[in-house]
């Protein structure tokens, strides 16, 4: 099994902008950790990060403050940084040709939010014949409310993570992983 970690979107938007990531509690702490842990034992990391098409966007303006990566996220080692417009990471990206080049057949989907770029993400890479590891403490979201009704952040994530175990991914917390890399 060749890994790869994917740290998706953890930018400051959701820790000091518009969507404050407010569930599970220590998801920051997680996304860190397996990325410590997947540089030591050379696991490709990739970190994507997301900006709108729309130079006046008020959320994940390119260039922006809110747009960067987290602080801690940015002062780690990563392998590449490949930037997205939308929410599937292997969408008019070089991610898939990163992954192939170096003969990955399993991403560990780490980030925000859940149920978008991360769910997406994952989805794409079950179509693309990856195996996929969706970790469940290491990816986050906040309460949402829109037109089509509201759902508390632990609601959601929850919802997310058994969609995914159903089929797309094995569903696991970075406890388990860490030592699945040893």
């Amino acid at each position: 099994m060749s890994r790869a970690l994917l740290v998706i979107d953890v930018q400051r938007e959701y820790f000091d902008g518009a969507l404050p990531i407010r569930h599970p509690v220590g998801h920051l702490s997680s996304i860190l950790a397996v990325m410590d842990a997947a540089q030591k034992a050379k696991i490709p990391t990739v970190v994507v990060r997301h900006h709108q098409p729309d130079p006046a966007s008020p959320v994940f303006r390119k260039g922006s403050d809110m747009w960067q990566l987290h602080a801690e996220v940015e002062a780690r080692p990563r392998d590449v940084l490949i930037d997205k417009q939308l929410p599937g990471s292997f969408t008019n990206t070089p991610l898939e040709q990163f992954l192939k080049d170096r003969g990955v057949d399993t991403v560990c989907i780490a980030g925000y939010m859940t149920q978008i770029c991360c769910d997406t993400t994952a989805r794409q890479a079950l179509h693309l014949a990856y195996n996929v590891e969706f970790l469940s403490d290491a990816t986050g979201t906040l309460d949402v409310a829109n037109k089509a009704g509201a759902v508390k952040a632990e609601q959601l994530h929850e919802a997310i993570l058994v969609s995914q175990q159903m089929f797309i991914s094995d569903v696991i917390d970075s406890r388990t992983w860490l030592e699945r890399i040893g």
